[in-house]
C-alpha cells in the first residue's frame, strides 16, 4: 500500500507502528490530513481504528514511525502539548459540572492565563456556535443525549486545537439524531476551517461526511482516496467486502471468465489482488432479463428498507446473494419462496480481483 502523504498538511503520519505482543496494531501507516479537510476512518472492530487515534493523540507511544502537526514531530510529546482535540465515544463529560463548565474547563485548566470574562466569552461562543445557548446552567444529567454529544464537542473547539479527532461520536445517538449530527459536524468543520479526523464502524456513516476515506483493516491501510472512488472501485476484496454493499465470491480466473462454485463469469473489470475474488454491488443485479453474467439461486425471504426492498437468495451450495430493488424505479416483484430465479447483472459492473 502507497503512502498518502502531502506536504505541508495539518497531520502527517510516517510508518507509525504499534504493537501489543506479537500482533501488529498499526503496521506501518502513512498518510496526512489537510487543513479544513474531514477525513473519515472506516475499519472492522480490531482494525485498530481507536488505536490509531489514541496514536495520534498521544494515548499510546508508537515503537516506529512519527506523528507530526503542523511540521512539528509530536512523537513524544504529550497528550496537552500537541494541540488537538479529542472527542470521546464515551463523551467523557465531567458529570458534577454544569454544560458550561464543562466546556469551560479546558479554559481554566490549560497553560494559557485569560481572564474570567475572557472564558467567559469564548465558551458562551463555543456553546452558540453547536446549539446549546440557553442551557450553560444546565447540569449534564439534564440534557439530552444529542446535547451531551454537542457539549463533547464545543469542550473539544473550545480551545482552538490545530486537528480534531473523534471517536465513534455518533454511536450513541438515535438514527434521526444520528443524521442531523452528521450535518452539524460537517457544518462546524466548514466554519471553523479545522481538519476532523471521524473515526466510524458505519459505511453510510463514512461515505456520507468524508471529504476522504481510508479503509483500515488489520492495522493497515487497504484504502484511501475520495468515498466516491473507494465506492465505485474497492482496491481488493476486503474492502468490498466491509462496504457492505458488494456480493463477494471465490473463484479463480480461466481464460477470460472468472469461475465460482455457480459457474463462469464474464470477466470486464479486473483488479489485481493477492486474494482472488469477485464482486458485484447488490443495486446492480435484477432477475427481469439477462444481462450477460449471472446464477441461479432459490428466493429466501425480503425486507423492507423505506426507499427499497433488499431480496435475498441462497445458491446451492448456501451462498446468500442480496439483490436490492429502488422503489423509485417501480414496485418490487413479487417472488415464491424456496424457487430458484436466475440473478443477473452486466459484465462491466462487476469486479474481478486476480
Amino acid at each position: 500500500m502507497r503512502a498518502h502523504v502531502a506536504e505541508g498538511s495539518v497531520l502527517r503520519l510516517e510508518q507509525l507502528t504499534k504493537r501489543f505482543g506479537d500482533r501488529a496494531a498499526l503496521d506501518k501507516i502513512s498518510f496526512s490530513v489537510n487543513s479544513g479537510e474531514y477525513v473519515s476512518l472506516l475499519g472492522p472492530s480490531g482494525s485498530g481504528k481507536t488505536v490509531l487515534l489514541r496514536a495520534i493523540a498521544g494515548f499510546e507511544a508508537p515503537e516506529e514511525g512519527r506523528v507530526s502537526i503542523v511540521g512539528e514531530d509530536v512523537t513524544r510529546k504529550p497528550p496537552h502539548l500537541r494541540g488537538i482535540g479529542f472527542v470521546f465515544q464515551n463523551f467523557a463529560l465531567f458529570p458534577h459540572l454544569s454544560v458550561f463548565d464543562n466546556v469551560a474547563f479546558g479554559l481554566r485548566n490549560g497553560g494559557d492565563k485569560r481572564t474570567e470574562s475572557d472564558t467567559r466569552r469564548r465558551t458562551l461562543e463555543m456553546l452558540d456556535l453547536v446549539g446549546l445557548n440557553g442551557l450553560e446552567t444546565r447540569g449534564v444529567h439534564q440534557i439530552s443525549g444529542g446535547q451531551k454529544q454537542r457539549v463533547a464537542l464545543a469542550r473539544t473547539l473550545v480551545i482552538k486545537p490545530k486537528l480534531v479527532l473523534l471517536d465513534e461520536p455518533l454511536g450513541a445517538l438515535d438514527a434521526n439524531l444520528r443524521m442531523r449530527m452528521r450535518v452539524e459536524l460537517r457544518r462546524i468543520r466548514e466554519r471553523l476551517g479545522i481538519p476532523f479526523l471521524h473515526v466510524t464502524g458505519s459505511e453510510s456513516e463514512a461515505l456520507a461526511m468524508g471529504d476522504r476515506l481510508i479503509v483500515l483493516d488489520r492495522g493497515a491501510i487497504s484504502q484511501f482516496g475520495p468515498p466516491g472512488e473507494v465506492y465505485e472501485h474497492p482496491a481488493n476484496p476486503n474492502v468490498a467486502k466491509f462496504l457492505n454493499c458488494y456480493n463477494v465470491f471465490d473463484g479463480s480466473v480461466q481464460g477470460d471468465a472468472f469461475v465460482t462454485n455457480h459457474g463462469p463469469i464474464p470477466l470486464a473489470r479486473r483488479v489485481a489482488s493477492s486474494t482472488p475474488a469477485y464482486a458485484v454491488r447488490y443495486d446492480r443485479l435484477t432477475t427481469r432479463a439477462d444481462a450477460g453474467a449471472g446464477l441461479s439461486a432459490a428466493y429466501i425471504a425480503s425486507e423492507y428498507l423505506g426507499s427499497a426492498i433488499m431480496h435475498f437468495f441462497e445458491t446451492p451450495d448456501g451462498k446468500v446473494v442480496e439483490l436490492e430493488h429502488h422503489l423509485s424505479n417501480g414496485p418490487p416483484d413479487a417472488y415464491e419462496a424456496g424457487r430458484t430465479y436466475r440473478l443477473s447483472w452486466r459484465p462491466e459492473d462487476g469486479i474481478a480481483f486476480v
